[in-house]
């Protein structure tokens, strides 16, 4: 069909209705299993100061360089649309006393922007959840984070379809150790680098171990590994996380070559990644930040969390089918037969609302034929047409209809509609 008009923006799409019972679906579970852990979720603004960013992310990355939607407002103050969800959360723990001698497990979900080349499954606006642990500074707390991922991808049925990667940071001198070490190796072998990987070497040298660029595959399999130059203390903490995942039943492989930018970040890194959705294979990466809050002006706090894009869940819900467990708009549909009982069908409705608990219920609204009503019950994915004609009503019954797989129309007694319906849907009285 062809559209006219004002359109969407380039990266910002529609969530159509086809595909928001998938959503909620996921959302649902998300909510659920971290719930079950004792974490309480946080609603944060979409607009931060600009400083929040530029301190946190850094000056010279490309997310702040070129990324971020960032605009003067009328008062002249630098604001940012959020792309991502940690430096947000750890300014409100801040602002609001949440860590000075706390314990926190927070988590929030919403919209995220980033100016990038929209691709499947990565647009400009997208939603993540993210997961935040604050006062706790052992490997107890990374694995917990851990379990509660593994928890979700349980109960989506994608367990089999992602897989645990796992590496240390080390503490900050023991990066700057390797740093130097990694660069001079680097260095020894210049002219294997791809031009990206040039332009890292003096900026970010431990993003070059994260290159995509299969011709450098030899090399970087080559290069030095940042587990090996763990201090005592940041090895027991590596150890004692692979002890309680070992312990857990918890399948991982340790990347040595996974790694994060950002020089808050320490200790455990992870990701789980996925071979189904092409190049974008990573669904959800954490690790341990200790150094954030008091980069943002807190005091020193030990932190861990992860963040999970949804559209790239939601693509991995469809390749694997499991979007089929959202729920259709209704179950049951009231056909009126007769004008005359559009008050009387609408009362009812409510009545059924109110005595059903769960049920999904559409009124047919607008007029128009049984055959047309009927044809617009088939197209709703309701199970059941409700139809309430002039001789029924006159009888104190209404006609139930099964629209799925075959089965007779009966005539049910009004008084006995709620309990009839709830034994064909199998829910339960309010």
């Amino acid at each position: 069909m062809k559209t006219t008009g004002v359109k969407a923006i380039r990266g910002m799409r529609d969530i159509l209705p086809q595909e928001s019972a998938a959503w909620q679906h996921l959302e649902a579970v998300v909510a659920e299993v971290i719930d079950a852990y004792g974490y309480r979720e946080i609603r944060l603004p979409l607009l931060e100061k600009t400083e929040l960013f530029s301190r946190s992310i850094g000056e010279v990355t490309d997310i702040v360089e070129k990324e971020m939607y960032t605009f003067a407002d009328r008062n002249g103050d630098n604001l940012t649309l959020r792309p991502e969800g940690t430096a947000g959360c750890v300014r409100a723990c801040i602002e609001h006393g949440l860590l000075y001698n706390q314990v926190q497990r927070l988590w929030y979900r919403g919209a995220m922007f980033r100016y990038e080349r929209p691709q499947k499954g990565r647009y400009r606006q997208f939603h993540q959840v993210g997961l935040e642990a604050y006062g706790m500074d052992g490997p107890d707390i990374d694995a917990e984070v851990i379990l509660v991922s593994r928890r979700l991808w349980q109960r989506l049925g994608l367990a089999g379809q992602v897989e645990l990667q796992l590496n240390s940071l080390g503490d900050s001198e023991e990066r700057a150790a390797y740093r130097e070490r990694l660069v001079d190796y680097f260095n020894a072998h210049a002219g294997q680098l791809d031009e990206d990987s040039h332009r890292r070497l003096e900026s970010n040298p431990l993003r070059i171990l994260d290159s995509k660029n299969p011709e450098m595959e030899p090399l970087l399999s080559a290069a030095p590994a940042l587990l090996e130059h763990l201090g005592q203390a940041s090895r027991a903490h590596f150890d004692g996380l692979c002890a309680r995942l070992d312990a857990a039943g918890v399948e991982y492989v340790i990347n040595p070559r996974l790694v994060r930018g950002l020089d808050y970040y320490g200790r455990t890194v992870f990701e789980w990644v996925t071979d189904r959705l092409g190049a974008q294979g990573t669904v959800c990466a954490g690790g341990r930040y200790d150094a954030l809050v008091e980069q943002l002006g807190g005091r020193p706090t030990a932190a861990v969390g992860f963040a999970m894009g949804l559209e790239r869940l939601v693509e991995l819900l469809a390749a694997d089918e499991a979007d089929s467990r959202g729920t259709s708009s209704a179950q049951v549909y009231v056909v009126v037969g007769n004008a005359a009982l559009e008050v009387e069908a609408l009362v009812l409705s409510e009545r059924l609302r109110d005595e059903i608990a769960g049920l999904r219920l559409s009124l047919h609204c607008g007029g128009g034929s049984l055959k047309s009503q009927f044809k617009r019950a088939d197209r709703s994915g309701a199970e059941i047409a409700l139809v309430l004609g002039d001789a029924e009503w006159a009888r104190g019954e209404a006609a139930i209809k099964p629209l799925r797989g075959g089965g007779e129309q009966t005539n049910v007694a009004i008084d006995q509609l709620a309990a009839r319906l709830r034994s064909l849907l199998d829910l339960r009285s309010d």
